[in-house]
């Protein structure tokens, strides 16, 4: 604690655009005047932001006050540029070049659910990871081919920031105030707001697979469902092929055309992101989970488990331990029924 109350002050700014989403703002202000509040001072101190300091509608129709020019906001350590519904109207030719100015000037730059279309279009993310709400992620691909994208919950690439939507902001904020203030603050934190586990940079979006791959490729989609419902007992390709009446050659392609993976890939992340739910949200054994996910030895479901997420089984229950919380961890992206479906991305677009 002695640690937290002795640290330097850090200045945020969120720069609003029309139509912005307020949860993914409010959950990004609200870690801060917690955080300030536990300490006793403000260690953290933010701005809500325009170009011309004119309040910004929210999605909503809400709108936050004080709101001030960005002009007028000083030195930062951070510029976060909050989008929502309708982003590519709100991103304009002035807003692009203060974005640039930013950059030119080193200012590191962030941005909130789709806000990460404002800084692709500025040009400001070439050569970093970036994370964007996942109804996003196929229409930033399509016109930034170039972008590193991630189904991440967020990012921090050098002096990037990105993160996706809803509440995701909270976590990045609580990663943010944990290298800052420490572990012990951002638990206080957490537990204030009823947040039963702190997510990481190895939580991802659940990315409904339909989204990702379009209601037409049903057979992609029934194989998905099918791996999904047999995750103790794995299916063979050859299994998989007779059920749906499709060859084994035809399977092979969908994943790679449209997955960019082979099919017992997927198959393996699928069990071993079910193994971390049951890690961090039950008191299995180990060998118990290994064998609810279709392993057949701890000592091969343990070289898996390392090889995807970096560290062993045992390494996950002891950051349960530290975190002293359990929530579900999202799995891989499974379809969604068809009447789920948006009809008006946050692009904006029908």
């Amino acid at each position: 604690m002695a640690a937290a109350t002795a640290a330097p002050t850090y200045r945020f700014s969120f720069i609003t655009l029309d139509k912005y989403s307020m949860i993914a703002l409010s959950s990004a202000i609200e870690p801060l005047r917690m955080a300030n509040y536990l300490i006793g001072r403000e260690v953290y101190q933010w701005s809500i932001v325009t170009l011309d300091g004119q309040p910004a509608t929210a999605s909503n129709g809400a709108y936050m006050l004080p709101t001030v020019a960005l002009d007028d906001t000083g030195p930062v350590d951070i510029a976060f540029v909050c989008g929502g519904i309708k982003v590519k109207e709100a991103v304009t030719p002035p807003l692009l070049s203060a974005l640039r100015r930013l950059a030119q000037r080193h200012v590191p730059i962030g941005a909130l659910c789709t806000g990460s279309y404002a800084l692709a279009k500025a040009g400001v993310l070439e050569k970093h990871h970036v994370a964007i709400h996942w109804e996003n992620m196929a229409g930033l691909l399509e016109e930034f081919p170039g972008i590193k994208l991630t189904e991440k919950l967020f990012s921090i690439d050098d002096d990037r920031y990105t993160c996706s939507g809803g509440i995701a902001p909270l976590d990045l904020m609580l990663h943010l105030i944990k290298g800052h203030l420490g572990h012990e603050i951002a638990m206080a934190i957490s537990e204030q707001f009823i947040v039963e586990r702190i997510r990481d940079d190895n939580d991802r979006q659940r990315v409904p697979l339909q989204s990702q791959v379009g209601i037409c490729q049903e057979n992609l989609l029934k194989v998905a469902a099918l791996m999904e419902a047999n995750i103790e007992e794995p299916l063979s390709l050859d299994e998989l092929s007779d059920e749906i009446g499709v060859s084994r050659r035809q399977i092979e392609r969908l994943f790679k055309r449209y997955l960019n993976c082979v099919p017992t890939k997927y198959y393996l992340d699928l069990r071993l992101h079910r193994a971390r739910a049951l890690l961090l949200q039950t008191s299995m054994s180990i060998l118990e989970i290994a064998i609810a996910c279709g392993f057949r030895t701890p000592p091969h479901f343990a070289k898996c488990y390392r090889d995807l997420f970096g560290y062993p089984p045992s390494g996950e229950r002891g950051q349960k331990c530290r975190n002293r919380t359990f929530t579900p961890v999202p799995l891989l992206s499974m379809p969604r029924p068809p009447s789920m479906t948006p009809s008006v991305d946050y692009y904006g677009n029908a």
